[in-house]
């Protein structure tokens, strides 16, 4: 019967390059058994890469739905109802079956007492009714942060400072890992548990934290969890899922929490007598008696938590990344600028000019800045020094064709000072003359260019032509704006320094610039 056909199996032989006959001729199949599966695979698109990690019956349900379901004949009981009865003094699993015989004979067939019971079992099994909690090896890694802490000795002051410690168990061989950190933050979190997988030496396609703000930001009864971003990122990075404990269900993760209380006798209540003046001093004692832990033989169960880590676990466990995740920090609801860019510590980077006006998220690390809308993100920067203020990084691509966007230097500034007119290229020139590099003079340039958004590129090319017959060698913008203000350039005059005296600029007269007394 094709119910009985070893999908999996077939499918996995075929990838591995065996013919139908060899197929038929090593595993004693029916070539029609063979065929209906390679045809079955096929019409679905399916190969071996698709169902390695299935079951077999899961494989052979995808290929052939359908085939082999039958539904009872027999009425079902309301099995929640059964366990919560059953609770109750004096009731018992023979009155629940005869009280749903009562029920259910007159309308449907109902299954006998032995029946009964054994599908209950079942039920409680799979329900979380009984007490035992089974686990599967390199499936899942609880954490939670130890109630109790240790103290640091600060031997310049005498002071002692609180010491906080993360726990993370396998839940399978009960293998601990432990880490001394100063406070229970978010970037403490992360980096606790980066060095936790690397202690492993594996990954695990679950994580099963308590529901702290630095991991879980609400897990409401209905709907969807909603994790911390940067935990949800880093649990990524590793191939994770992070599935918390329900609230104040604390059986949930069971394991860490009797990790826990081992590791307030093997650490806190073993290194009680000693003293610690570092943090690494003290991570490295607590490796130490962490090993002795892991060592120590079970009481009801064969080997001890290395033991059965090393030979049954750890093959099992995910390769771990090449590089270990990068520690980050979101910020949220930044302003792109009119000119594309967005500030981070007092520096701009470039987003794509269509965002311009948008709200963005920005996620930064110790060497990159990313920004994010939504869950697209819109441009990465390597990090401008901390100590660095008003600078920028500009991707090209980010910026649409034309001069407003475009990065200032001296061939755009003459250009600009070429359209006003030949006066204007030499002030400029005089400036650039006077800087030690050209970057030094963009801002005393543009300033005298920009004075053509408020008057006339005409009367410019004339303040700049009447400032250079005077006795200033490089003329400004402070020496420009009075001529502009009092209309000296429509006369091509200026006074005498006696009629208007003390109204700064180039109205002060050649006296003064050429080292006469105020």
């Amino acid at each position: 019967m094709v119910r009985k056909i070893k999908a999996k199996q077939i499918l996995q032989l075929r990838n591995q390059g065996l013919s139908r006959r060899a197929i038929e001729s090593a595993q004693g199949m029916s070539r029609h058994s063979i065929r209906a599966v390679l045809d079955a695979a096929e019409r679905l698109g399916l190969g071996w890469d698709d169902v390695a990690e299935l079951s077999e019956a899961a494989v052979y349900s995808t290929l052939f739905p359908g085939r082999g379901v039958h539904e009872s004949v027999f009425a079902q009981p309301d099995w929640g109802r059964v366990h919560t009865e059953l609770a109750r003094v004096g009731v018992t699993l023979k009155l629940l079956h005869q009280e749903y015989v009562d029920a259910s004979s007159m309308v449907q067939a109902t299954m006998s007492y032995d029946r009964f019971c054994r599908l209950y079992a079942e039920h409680a099994a799979v329900s979380g009714a009984t007490s035992r909690v089974g686990h599967k090896a390199g499936r899942s890694i609880e954490v939670d942060w130890s109630g109790p802490t240790m103290q640091l000795l600060d031997p310049t002051t005498g002071e002692m400072s609180k010491v906080y410690l993360f726990v993370a168990c396998l839940p399978f061989s009960r293998y601990a890992f432990v880490e001394a950190t100063l406070d229970m933050r978010q970037e403490a979190w992360l980096r606790a548990h980066t060095a936790m997988f690397t202690f492993f030496g594996g990954s695990v396609p679950r994580l099963v934290p308590d529901n702290l703000k630095t991991g879980v930001i609400s897990h409401p009864k209905e709907g969807e969890v909603v994790l911390n971003d940067a935990y949800r990122e880093m649990a990524a990075h590793y191939s994770a899922a992070v599935l918390p404990g329900r609230v104040r269900h604390p059986r949930d993760k069971s394991s860490t929490e009797n990790t826990v209380a081992h590791v307030a006798t093997w650490v806190i209540a073993g290194l009680r007598k000693e003293t610690f003046t570092s943090l690494a001093q003290l991570r490295l004692r607590i490796r130490e008696q962490m090993e002795a832990y892991n060592r120590e033989p079970f009481q009801k169960r064969v080997g001890s938590r290395l033991s059965v880590f090393t030979t049954e676990e750890k093959p099992l466990l995910q390769a771990l990344p090449a590089a270990p995740f990068e520690i980050s920090t979101w910020s949220y609801k930044r302003k792109v600028n009119a000119n594309a860019h967005v500030v981070w510590a007092k520096n701009f980077y470039s987003v794509p000019f269509s965002h311009i006006g948008a709200l963005v998220d920005l996620r930064v690390t110790e060497t990159m800045l990313e920004v994010y809308r939504r869950d697209e993100r819109l441009a990465s920067h390597l990090l401008l020094p901390a100590t660095t203020t008003n600078q920028y990084r500009t991707n090209e691509a980010d910026l649409p064709e034309g001069r407003s966007f475009q990065a200032w230097d001296r061939p755009r500034i003459e250009e600009w000072a070429a359209r006003i007119g030949p006066a204007t290229v030499i002030v400029t020139a005089k400036i650039f003359e006077t800087v030690f590099i050209d970057e030094a003079g963009f801002d005393a340039a543009l300033a005298v260019l920009k004075l053509s958004r408020r008057f006339p590129s005409a009367r410019v090319e004339a303040a700049c032509a009447l400032a250079l017959r005077g006795p200033v060698r490089s003329p400004r913008y402070a020496h420009l704006r009075p001529i502009l203000d009092t209309g000296q350039d429509k006369t091509g005059q200026t006074p005498e320094p006696e009629t208007e005296p003390d109204h700064g600029g180039y109205v002060r007269g050649s006296a003064y610039y050429a080292g006469g007394n105020r």
